[in-house]
């Protein structure tokens, strides 16, 4: 009796882990989870003067009438982050320079005070426009912390006069921003929001959050929020792994330098998965590949290389946040475009018609292919997130010719778990779960 008691401890022991409290996401947490990939479309009016722009001094800003894209059409921009597969775009409507996309009241430096559109151009108003007509969600980016127009962010020495300036501008344009263009799905803090014991705003911008935009996702807002998500430490579009969506902090990261091992917590605080941003130019590309420079096609990511991102994002628990670098003329280029249309239709031809699928309870499932071998590459796991993460082990096996052969193991599963594998000849699959806080729910496992 004493040995089958022993025993019994043994098997609980390897199966289930110690955790806290079971931490789950949001309603806006699983919708944009479920999104899976998005892009980040950058445009500011540096581009025009790359050549001779500092950020760090205001005499270089370009003046205002040199902005005036001639072709400018966010219809275009957003049909391209379709054809790529993304479900929601964010657009830099402030970036670094302090030029603002949209006619602010709070200062003139501003698309308003420009020659596009006679300055009467609002583009905010037509991203979202665009947005709605593709049926993609919309973000909107404001970094909170640099402004060349203001000084800010390059000066360590502003005054408190200068700096509560800074930060009663930057309160009023995302008031504007947040109360005159609807609901926001993703807010893009670059650098986080400072807190007010070192001169930030923190305190503020989530007032302005609880007030205007509950629901939207928060990329580095502020700790107190909830819809938090994180960085994953680099602007290569690679997850570490395993890679948890529980933390127990969030990131305030500038991306200007890699954090190694944000691999998150599976018993952490906080709900607070990550997000895999990266350029479509190389980072050894103008402003590390984010801003449009003349000549700099080669450096553009293949087909290959997004597919390569994708697996290390989206196949890692992370969604995949992939950057778009509006030319001078207002347009994402041709040929960027249609390196976006043939990701989007190779990511369909691999991933859009399984070749077996199933969902469970439990921890284990042998999932039957076919009564002959059948080639697979490509497997799929994601469990139920509205139940939490609750996968901390795994393998999984494939038979073919009267015996199972493993194929893969893993840690973490998460919203999302894409294993690629070499060309394997089988007629049924087995997922295997050893170690879990609770029991599993697998809402998808599919073999491709």
């Amino acid at each position: 009796m004493r040995l089958i008691f022993l025993i019994i401890l043994i098997i609980f022991h390897n199966t289930y882990t110690q955790t806290k409290e079971n931490v789950l996401p949001t309603k806006s947490h699983i919708e944009w989870a479920d999104c899976e990939i998005g892009v980040i479309i950058h445009l500011d009016i540096n581009i025009f003067e790359p050549e001779t722009f500092d950020y760090s001094r205001k005499e270089t800003l370009p003046n205002l009438k040199r902005f005036n894209p001639s072709k400018l059409n966010t219809d275009q921009w957003i049909k391209a982050a379709k054809d790529a597969g993304a479900k929601y775009a964010i657009l830099t409507a402030k970036h670094l320079t302090g030029f603002t996309l949209w006619p602010s009241k709070v200062h003139d430096y501003h698309i308003g005070s420009t020659n596009w559109k006679n300055g009467d151009g609002d583009l905010v108003k037509d991203f979202i426009e665009s947005c709605k007509k593709y049926d993609i969600k919309p973000g909107l980016y404001y970094n909170t912390n640099i402004n060349t127009y203001l000084g800010a962010g390059f000066n360590p020495n502003l005054s408190k006069e200068q700096q509560n300036n800074f930060n009663n501008v930057v309160l009023k344009q995302l008031e504007e921003l947040w109360t005159n263009y609807g609901e926001v799905f993703e807010i893009w803090f670059d650098g986080g929001v400072k807190s007010n014991e070192i001169g930030g705003i923190a305190n503020e911008v989530i007032s302005l959050i609880n007030n205007y935009q509950p629901n939207a996702i928060l990329f580095q807002g502020p700790m107190e929020c909830s819809n938090l998500i994180r960085w994953i430490g680099n602007e290569d579009g690679r997850a570490p792994y395993p890679h948890w969506s529980r933390a127990n902090a969030v990131t305030s990261s500038l991306g200007l330098v890699n954090i190694p091992n944000l691999h998150g917590d599976p018993n952490g605080n906080i709900w607070c998965p990550a997000e895999a941003d990266f350029p479509n130019i190389k980072q050894n590309g103008w402003n590390g590949g984010w801003l449009w420079k003349a000549n700099q096609d080669s450096l553009l990511f293949s087909v290959d290389e997004l597919l390569d991102r994708y697996y290390t994002s989206v196949g890692m628990n992370s969604n995949m946040l992939i950057g778009m670098a509006i030319d001078t003329s207002g347009q994402f280029p041709e040929v960027a475009a249609n390196i976006f249309l043939e990701f989007g239709k190779e990511l369909n031809t691999r991933f859009g018609n399984p070749v077996a699928s199933t969902k469970f309870i439990g921890n284990s499932v042998e999932l039957k292919i076919s009564e002959n071998p059948v080639i697979i590459n490509n497997i799929i796991i994601q469990e139920d997130i509205s139940k939490g993460e609750r996968v901390r082990k795994y393998f999984i096996e494939a038979y073919n010719e009267g015996k199972w052969e493993n194929i893969g193991n893993g840690i973490s599963i998460g919203h999302k778990r894409i294993h690629k594998i070499d060309n394997v000849k089988a007629t049924k699959i087995k997922l295997n779960i050893t170690v879990y806080s609770d029991e599993p729910v697998i809402k998808n496992f599919s073999v491709y």
